[in-house]
């Protein structure tokens, strides 16, 4: 019962106010807008710490939105890259992410790069089996790079998969990865023709076409 209002309860109360009550407005955007150059190592500063954005978008200007909790950079109108918010100075967010398209043209910095020190666990166990392996950087190369078109969940599977098998190869994981992501064939179309005459496999046809094209040419 409610302790003010004699012959209701608690929840008689909230519906009579409900009526009263006003509708919650919409969350306010709220942020911090700058104008920042990427560097080099494709890296913004913001707040006295560096966040990593494409390395597509090195020397080009984008806007960084500053917000309790997070850091967004915007460029061409559209969301490229988004980070927690780090609070102390001189700190670094990395994205691995953002580095694929770098490592493509260069192999080796995945071997000590710092971006690549956060990888998923299933991409980090497959980077230490091909470091025995001949061109293991370049493998783990392709791997990476069909993320952006596979995206990361199916590339996570398939290789956990060839971690099991113990065959560890660019071409064995694109096979797993293009099984995980092939669509279902599509249905068969109802028609009502017939065949009438069945094909035969006489290979001699193509004999007295290779002939006519010859006698062609020297003619």
């Amino acid at each position: 019962m409610h302790p003010q209002y004699n012959g209701l309860t608690v929840a008689d109360v909230l519906e009579l106010e409900r009526v009263e009550m006003m509708s919650m407005p919409k969350a306010f955007d709220g942020y911090v807008e700058r104008t920042v150059r990427v560097s080099s190592t494709c890296l913004i500063s913001v707040a006295r710490n560096r966040y990593s954005v494409p390395c597509e978008r090195v020397g080009q200007w984008v806007s960084s939105r500053l917000y309790p909790s997070r850091i967004v950079v915007i460029a061409d109108e559209t969301t490229i890259a988004s980070h927690e918010r780090l609070f102390d100075r001189d700190q670094v967010s990395f994205d691995w992410q953002h580095y694929i398209p770098l490592i493509e043209r260069k192999p080796g910095a995945l071997r000590n790069g710092a971006p690549f020190a956060d990888l998923p666990k299933p991409l980090q166990q497959l980077k230490r089996g091909l470091r025995r392996h001949t061109n293991g950087d370049r493998v783990m190369t392709h791997v990476l790079a069909a993320v952006p078109i596979a995206g990361l969940d199916a590339v996570l599977v398939a290789v956990e998969l060839v971690l099991e098998s113990g065959s560890l190869s660019a071409d064995h994981i694109m096979n797993v990865l293009a099984r995980l992501t092939s669509t279902a064939p599509p249905p068969s179309a109802e028609t009502s023709l017939q065949l009438k005459i069945a094909p035969v496999a006489n290979t001699a046809c193509y004999d007295r076409l290779r002939t006519t094209d010859e006698e062609t040419r020297n003619a």
